[in-house]
């Protein structure tokens, strides 16, 4: 088993930060991503999306989408559980784990990649070339402010996204408020109880992962 990763990039972050979670360890192989890597032979012959994170099985299987190797690891190591401990949660889990990845971070993946001049000609990741839409870094910004503002309301009464326990939901918020300060963006002041839990989360040791 080998885990694809770059350790700079948000998305094979919530990878990491789950595995440090769970206390799993998996042999990495960094794409260096600010040099293309991505887009060599030898990774598109593992992954032809040229992206990661992708998790390459012993049988030569591969995962990609983040979230998508964290069920398959879920399902080899259900304990502690970050995926809900019964339907009910399950489903709250998703229903945030949903909205911090379309609402939170994409929004901020939008903004940074219609600004960045990094990011010329590649504003979608993959190996498809897309312009640049300046207009969408507006609209990201709006969406992530918005998306700040449902998790005050939300973390107003209660310790983390999917209730009393932490979860992949907390995962992917957490790395989206981090994630949004490359673009300058982050929680407001008027923000008290998101900033409780964001600290709160900046406190766990797979933070640093």
């Amino acid at each position: 088993m080998l885990l694809y990763d770059f350790k700079l990039a948000p998305n094979p972050r919530r990878v990491r930060m789950y595995l440090a979670e769970k206390n799993i360890e998996v042999p990495t192989e960094q794409v260096n991503l600010r040099e293309k890597e991505q887009f060599n032979d030898e990774f598109r012959a593992v992954n032809p999306d040229c992206v990661v994170p992708c998790l390459k099985l012993d049988d030569g299987r591969t995962l990609t989408e983040s979230m998508a190797i964290c069920r398959y690891f879920e399902a080899l190591h259900p304990e502690p559980p970050l995926f809900g401990r019964d339907p009910y949660e399950q489903a709250v889990v998703e229903m945030w784990s949903r909205r911090a990845e379309l609402e939170g971070f994409f929004a901020v993946a939008e903004v940074l990649r219609n600004s960045s001049p990094f990011f010329e000609g590649r504003s979608v990741p993959g190996p498809v070339p897309h312009p640049q839409v300046p207009d969408l870094v507006e609209r990201g910004t709006a969406r992530f402010k918005q998306f700040t503002g449902e998790l005050e309301k939300r973390l107003a009464d209660s310790e983390f996204l999917a209730g009393a326990h932490f979860s992949v939901a907390d995962i992917t918020a957490a790395i989206t408020v981090d994630f949004a300060s490359w673009v300058k963006l982050g929680l407001a002041d008027d923000q008290p109880n998101a900033g409780r839990w964001f600290a709160a989360m900046q406190a766990r040791p797979s933070f640093a992962a």
